[in-house]
């Protein structure tokens, strides 16, 4: 995923040189990161929004929101692809976690995923990120969510994942593109009716409080 800023001026120092992502800042109250559970991944009118869950205990909880821009998204899902093959190079295929079967379970609504979903003050607006680093040991995988602005690339968010949730949240990110997608190609055709639908965010795509006995909208 790149996560080099926009061209700058020629006066300007140019904010490429030297790849100002290898060199992000990660403020104190980022460094130590969070681990999560699962995701819920939403699609607005010119962001997705990300929700890392942690579903370990009661009540489960949003411990990071990440917003991030339409065209960043494809480059995320590349770069995490790319690196999960690394990962199955080095250590074969990740461990398939344990997800309850919820095809005989009625699937509940959005509002009823959020309902039983604790959301701290301090994670409602979300950070912004147009950029990711990612890492992996032979556990985890490590998301360094980035802002790339000049003069400095910054970590916005720092976020851990175990290494058997990765191949489901690619499948989450990617649902999220193709109903983008779906919703771009629906408005270039005529309305059936003569009014169109409020603007405003698709549905989950994906979500995970895979502690097996939680809300679930279609395993991330």
């Amino acid at each position: 995923m790149s996560t080099d800023p926009s061209p700058s001026p020629a006066e300007r120092p140019d904010p490429n040189e030297g790849n100002p992502a290898l060199r992000a800042r990660v403020p104190d109250h980022v460094a130590d990161g969070c681990f999560s559970t699962g995701a819920i991944v939403m699609t607005g009118p010119s962001e997705f929004i990300v929700d890392f869950l942690q579903t370990v205990g009661r009540p489960h909880r949003v411990a990071r929101r990440v917003v991030i821009p339409h065209p960043v998204m494809p480059q995320f899902i590349e770069a995490l692809n790319s690196n999960l093959e690394l990962y199955k190079n080095r250590f074969g295929d990740p461990p398939t976690p344990n997800v309850p079967n919820q095809n005989q379970a009625r699937q509940p609504t959005p509002q009823e995923i959020y309902d039983d979903l604790k959301m701290p003050d301090e994670v409602l607006s979300g950070v912004y990120a147009n950029g990711v680093m990612i890492g992996h040991g032979a556990n985890e995988f490590g998301l360094d969510f980035l802002t790339s602005f000049f003069p400095q690339s910054a970590v916005s968010a720092r976020v851990f994942v175990a290494a058997g949730q990765v191949p489901r949240l690619i499948e989450s990110l990617r649902g999220a593109v193709r109903q983008l997608e779906a919703r771009r190609q629906g408005q270039q055709q005529p309305p059936p009716s003569g009014n169109d639908p409020p603007a405003g965010n698709d549905p989950p795509t994906g979500n995970d409080p895979s502690a097996g006995n939680g809300p679930s909208a279609g395993d991330l």
